[in-house]
């Protein structure tokens, strides 16, 4: 005799779409959401679109070699490049990486693996303060600090990078904390079984765990800095020449030439600034693509 029971017909799932009982009602709700929400986006990405076209339109004439390897000729001139801006730009992205993707890393390391504290709080309290700080302050604060303070070290390529290190280092130090966190408490554990230190674990173990997170984390933050301008309007100040010294000269930078150049009158200087604006996008672009690729290759 058999033991199997049978589910009687009136106790069977009926999936919703066959219930006559409002469901007509139910898919104009889902419908009209899913409009609305397709809408939304449209509206959302006008802006978005408008501006790569109308940067696009404008800037893709006038960028060539001789934009990346001449100086600015007078505003009233058309021609010429942005070279000193290219070079400034590299010079300070440069030391803003050296000061800030350490430090931020680092940070998050102590605030992970050797948290919590009253110490870890305080960071983590204080890196979120400076994440929504205005870029403006904090080149006033490095001007006060270092340009017309500290025996005056004056305009340069040092204060600027100090200032831009300074807007990079609360993106760098929370994105690599939150991807410290995702790291497995396993792989720690295994590592400590095996006779490893706490400072093996983290730099053999953790650290190569995260170090996708890390990369996509810190390109992000480069990404950010490099189109800053109101920290280096006072501290880098800007030049139109190739400027190599270290600091007591000032710098120039693609994102003040392309605020000054905007802001001329003449025709010339205007589209300069249009193919600095393209330049720029492009850059950030890149950046935040790159990011995007090794994230997925690392969470792969």
């Amino acid at each position: 005799m058999s033991t199997a029971t049978t589910t009687p017909p009136s106790a069977r799932h009926t999936p919703l779409s066959q219930r006559p009982p409002g469901t007509g009602l139910r898919r104009f709700k889902d419908r009209s959401a899913s409009v609305m929400l397709t809408a939304a986006m449209i509206v959302a990405m006008i802006p978005l679109v408008l501006i790569i076209f109308e940067v696009t339109r404008r800037g893709i004439g006038v960028v060539n070699l001789d934009f990346f390897t001449q100086t600015e000729p007078p505003p009233r001139r058309e021609g010429g490049g942005y070279a000193a801006g290219f070079f400034g730009t590299l010079y300070i992205m440069a030391l803003s990486v050296l000061m800030s993707i350490p430090f931020g890393i680092a940070t998050a390391v102590y605030v992970v693996e050797y948290g919590p504290n009253r110490m870890t709080s305080a960071i983590r309290f204080f890196t979120d303060v400076m994440t929504g700080i205005p870029s403006i302050f904090v080149g006033l604060f490095v001007y006060g600090l270092l340009v017309i303070g500290w025996g005056g070290m004056g305009f340069g390529t040092f204060a600027g990078a100090v200032a831009i290190a300074v807007m990079m280092l609360p993106i760098v130090t929370r994105s690599a904390e939150e991807m410290l966190r995702l790291v497995p408490d396993e792989m720690r554990n295994a590592s400590y079984g095996l006779g490893a230190r706490k400072w093996q674990t983290i730099m053999h173990t953790v650290l190569p765990a995260a170090a996708p997170g890390l990369a996509t984390g810190s390109m992000l933050a480069v990404a950010r800095g490099i189109g800053e301008t109101a920290p280096l309007l006072l501290t880098a100040f800007g030049s139109g020449l190739l400027v190599t010294s270290f600091q007591g000269e000032a710098q120039g930078a693609v994102p003040m030439q392309l605020y000054r150049g905007a802001t001329q009158p003449f025709e010339g200087g205007v589209d300069r600034a249009w193919g600095a604006a393209l330049c720029l996008f492009a850059l950030v672009l890149l950046f935040t693509v790159l990011a995007r690729w090794v994230g997925s290759r690392g969470s792969r």
